[in-house]
């Protein structure tokens, strides 16, 4: 479990990175980051983020709670190649927006005295890089534990102490399978539908007349072309079925429209609004 005495790391202080980073230390705790891009780790030295920062991985060696906030297969390739570093019966977590990939590989290849415990902190946006780190996002979000049968007691506490350290909001646990279903839907598909529908009309003109709705439905289309691929990708499977789920929606919306039944679109539009309350954030 965590302690006044528990010496974090982080691997890769970006977006995510940094903000953890950011909300640990100023909760007190020692804090070692290691990340390819000098400038970044210079930027939490100075502000007091990390006590200790740089490209060399070994600067995790004193650390008791490793976070990877490294893309997926990143993060399987760092461990491959600089495992040997981690402390003997140190924690190792990440922020990774798939499960079932990441658990397995770390299943073939992570060393028999570190355990893993994954946990996805929903709280991504569309810009990346320490300059927009902010534990401030942490408060009205959602956390994730998925552990597995492989995992211990004490891991899955620690895991979601850590999210309560962090000022999460909601702190949850779901199995990898039922968190990649729900990550599926709730994530991947929406990004799918806002980048199609940025893309759907070429008109730059559109700009200039556009309204909060529009807006509000393609903020996410701004995306990082980098990391969502391999996303989608490492969780094909699901996210098909999901978008055949939309698409059948979607030509039934039309069918209805089509045939001017206004009274059919009411009744989609009133169950809408009903389960759109659900997802309403508590203040």
């Amino acid at each position: 479990m965590i302690s006044e005495k528990t010496c974090f790391g982080i691997i890769g202080l970006g977006l995510l990175g940094g903000s953890y980073a950011i909300a640990l230390s100023r909760k007190g705790y020692r804090v070692n980051g290691v990340d390819v891009d000098e400038a970044a780790c210079q930027k939490a030295i100075e502000n007091g983020w990390c006590e200790k920062a740089g490209s060399d991985p070994s600067i995790l060696g004193e650390c008791d709670l490793v976070i990877s906030a490294l893309y997926p297969r990143t993060f399987i390739q760092w461990i491959r190649e600089n495992q040997d570093v981690l402390k003997p019966g140190c924690l190792l977590s990440d922020v990774t927006g798939v499960k079932r990939y990441v658990i397995s590989e770390l299943s073939r290849i992570l060393r028999s005295d570190v355990e893993f415990i994954a946990c996805h902190p929903m709280a991504g946006r569309e810009y990346k890089g320490l300059d927009y780190a902010d534990p401030d996002r942490f408060r009205n979000a959602n956390y994730i534990v998925v552990p597995t049968e492989n995992n211990t007691e004490e891991a899955v506490q620690t895991g979601k102490q850590l999210g309560e350290i962090l000022g999460f909001r909601n702190i949850v646990e779901l199995d990898a399978k039922k968190h990649d279903e729900m990550i599926g839907y709730l994530s991947q598909l929406t990004h799918v539908i806002a980048v199609s529908l940025m893309n759907a009309n070429d008109r730059t003109d559109l700009a200039e007349y556009t309204g909060d709705s529009f807006r509000d439905l393609t903020r996410i289309a701004f995306i990082n072309e980098d990391l969502w691929p391999s996303l989608f990708a490492m969780n094909s499977d699901l996210l098909l079925s999901e978008m055949d789920a939309f698409i059948e929606e979607m030509q039934s919306f039309r069918s209805l429209l089509a045939a001017g039944d206004e009274e059919g679109m009411k009744q989609k539009l009133r169950l809408s609004s009903e389960r759109q309350q659900l997802f309403r954030k508590k203040k």
